[in-house]
């Protein structure tokens, strides 16, 4: 019987919420590295497995990294950050000389993971939310990097070196696409006084191609251009892609322009959908503050599809932290899939794997997964060539495969039923056919 390997000990001064949960994202949910803590020198000693130090000065000649304040703080300070070069990856906190690790990596990946810096001061943006171009990782150039999962692999690779017999889990690549279908029709199904509304504009705009178009599928609701439902499962279904689909499921408002939930071919859309997808909300623009409607709007959706709806995405990926995941945690959702940028590729978070919402202000972590995604199509709408796309994309999903993270999507059903100068359903079908392993 093959004798069980002991737990990597970390000693530290002072256990805090913030030191574990820091702790339990980088080592175990990116690693795969059983962990347990200690405060006490004895207990350190006495350990005869991996082990390393984290606090202020090493106890002997053990693997040492120099902490800085910040998993052992409360609430919000001004972070003096400079971020430099680390064998060619950026990095921040330095640790000094004497810690085998140069920087202090741990403090580095919360100030990214808990968004610290979204509760500073900044200008909101016309939607209220954190502009990407306020943020440090684009400020410093490596927004488009998991810096996070790519500085616990470095951390591993001189763990190794010290402890050659460390247990690991080693994760695989994942690929998910979440199909965003705010706008399920562009001309069926919206109700006499919204269609011919919509005809009186294209009129009045000379959009006769469009006056064209619209008549078309008043009389075929079949060749609504937005309506390719049945194609994008296909393409799931032969690339064996994970797939979900977020349904607005919301009265019409300023923002909000979606088909009816009153409507019955709709619901029968969105239970056809869900025989072979995962389905789950698209919250709307209007429950962003209102709870009771949000929770008005998952029970609705649930008694549609006749199961639980514990996923979410917010309208325009529409994220105030702390208390939206609060209102999300208020209305029993599990998993969040909103954390990223709407136009900026790249990792809002600084990284490609799941974690739980810290809530700064409670100091506590939030029974919440978070699933970051890198990809919005709306980051990448303003490439005029397909291969501009495809090459974003291939870069993206190269920097997760490295890692063996998690590579997300947001395309909609919209942009993908368009008509533009790029084929983005065929782009689309090409990006399945390469990431999707």
């Amino acid at each position: 019987m093959e004798e069980e390997l002991p737990k990597l000990l970390i000693y530290t001064h002072k256990v805090t919420a913030r030191f574990g949960y820091t702790m339990k994202q980088v080592f175990t949910r990116i690693l795969g590295i059983d962990i347990s803590y200690t405060t006490k020198v004895e207990d350190f000693i006495k350990h005869n497995g991996p082990k390393i130090t984290y606090t202020k000065q090493p106890l002997q000649n053990e693997f040492f990294i120099r902490s800085n304040d910040l998993l052992f703080e409360q609430g919000i300070n001004d972070q003096q950050i400079q971020v430099a070069d680390w064998e060619g990856i950026p990095c921040f906190f330095n640790a000094g000389e004497r810690s085998n690790i140069p920087y202090d990596i741990f403090s580095a990946s919360f100030y990214l993971l808990s968004r610290y810096e979204e509760y500073l001061p900044h200008v909101k943006d016309l939607h209220g939310r954190f502009p990407p171009t306020e943020s440090l990782a684009y400020l410093e150039g490596f927004l488009q990097k998991p810096v996070v999962d790519i500085w616990a692999y470095k951390l591993l690779d001189r763990l190794k070196e010290r402890f050659p017999d460390l247990k690991t889990e080693k994760r695989k690549y994942r690929y998910t696409s979440i199909i965003d279908v705010t706008t399920s029709h562009c001309f069926s199904y919206r109700g006499l006084v919204r269609s011919l509304a919509g005809l009186l504009m294209d009129v009045g705009s000379f959009k006769l191609k469009r006056v064209a178009q619209r008549i078309v599928v008043w009389f075929n609701p079949k060749k609504d251009p937005y309506d390719n439902f049945t194609a994008l499962i296909a393409m799931h279904q032969k690339y064996k892609v994970q797939s979900m689909f977020f349904f607005q499921f919301a009265e019409y408002s300023t923002y909000d322009k979606n088909v009816s939930p009153n409507n019955n071919k709709f619901r029968h859309l969105i239970k056809s959908v869900a025989d072979y997808s995962i389905v789950s909300l698209a919250a709307s623009y209007s429950s962003f503050s209102d709870l009771d409607l949000l929770k008005g709007e998952k029970k609705k959706l649930a008694n549609v599809i006749n199961r639980p709806i514990n996923y979410i995405r917010m309208r325009y990926n529409r994220v105030d932290v702390p208390e939206t995941y609060r209102n999300l945690v208020d209305a029993e959702f599990t998993d969040d899939y909103t954390m990223g940028y709407t136009h900026e590729i790249g990792f809002r978070a600084g990284t490609c794997t799941p974690f739980y919402f810290y809530d700064m202000n409670l100091e506590v972590k939030q029974p919440i997964k978070v699933h970051p995604f890198s990809i919005h199509d709306y980051g990448l709408v303003n490439h005029k060539q397909e291969e501009e796309v495809l090459e974003d994309m291939k870069r993206i999903a190269w920097e997760i495969k490295k890692v063996n993270g998690h590579f997300i999507t947001v395309f909609s059903n919209e942009l993908l039923g368009g008509q533009h100068a790029i084929d983005w359903m065929n782009l689309y079908n090409s990006g399945l056919k390469e990431y999707h392993v």
